[in-house]
């Protein structure tokens, strides 16, 4: 993340990918106040046995880009709400030039980053396609008992 300050929200995909068990790193990398960890970071993923980047960062929000552009490891962006009710990170991260592709989730969306990035690593790992299916299994569980519980709401104009 660019900033300790994105913890809040990457809390979320670090919650999703510790109750899948994919190991993971949390790090503070700024693209523009610590460039050179960046670069020894992202040079360095693919050697380190990383297989997907989740880089978060809110305002000019490079840091994703830049990763991007140093390696051939996917980098999946999340635009953080820092200003502008985070239009501008947002921008700043889908808008990548030809060759640099960066996945852009929603803003703050850092739980679909991590299942996005869970769904990468499951191409080649069936213990994790198996954990994949568990858990949208379980999406729609919730939803089936939400429907249940729907159902029994009475309204004197409610037609089920």
């Amino acid at each position: 993340m660019g900033s300790t300050s994105d913890l809040p929200v990457m809390e979320k995909a670090a919650q999703f990918l510790n109750e899948m068990e994919i190991p993971f790193e949390m790090n503070a990398l700024s693209a523009h106040r610590t460039p050179a960890e960046v670069e020894t970071f992202a040079k360095g993923a693919k050697e380190k046995g990383i297989k997907v980047i989740i880089a978060a960062a809110g305002m000019a929000a490079h840091l994703p880009g830049v990763i991007a552009s140093m390696t051939t490891v996917p980098v999946i962006g999340v635009p953080i709400n820092a200003s502008l009710d985070g239009l501008d990170a947002l921008l700043a991260i889908v808008q990548m030039p030809p060759g640099i592709p960066v996945a852009t989730v929603g803003i703050n969306g850092a739980l679909n980053a991590a299942i996005l990035a869970l769904q990468m690593i499951a191409t080649g790992d069936d213990s994790a396609q198996e954990k994949l299916k568990e858990y949208k299994e379980s999406l729609k569980n919730k939803i089936t008992k939400a429907n249940r519980e729907l159902a029994s709401l009475t309204y004197k104009y409610k037609t089920n």
